[in-house]
């Protein structure tokens, strides 16, 4: 398993073989995600945005009904004092 020493400086150099996984290449972006179980993923920005595909989907996450989304998107605006600014 690939791994690499964090400087001072906070810097890592990322190991050859995940350099070629990732397609990474000199002045390559990466976004670090954290996923829902608290682990992070490297995304390169360079990829496609079908590389994203997946990524944010949960399998335990409740589904939610247009109504529900509504409801709590009212809810929110109501807790921040925005209420009575719809149209």
């Amino acid at each position: 398993m690939p791994t690499a020493t964090m400087t001072s400086k906070g810097q890592i150099t990322v190991p050859k073989e995940i350099r070629e996984a990732l397609h990474l290449e000199a002045g390559a972006r990466i976004t670090f995600v954290r996923l829902s179980n608290g682990s992070y993923s490297l995304v390169p920005r360079t990829g496609k945005i079908q590389d994203l595909f997946g990524m944010l989907y949960d399998p335990n996450a409740p589904t939610m009904s247009i109504e529900d989304i509504n409801d709590a998107i009212a809810d929110g605006a109501a807790e921040s004092g925005m209420r009575g600014m719809e149209d």
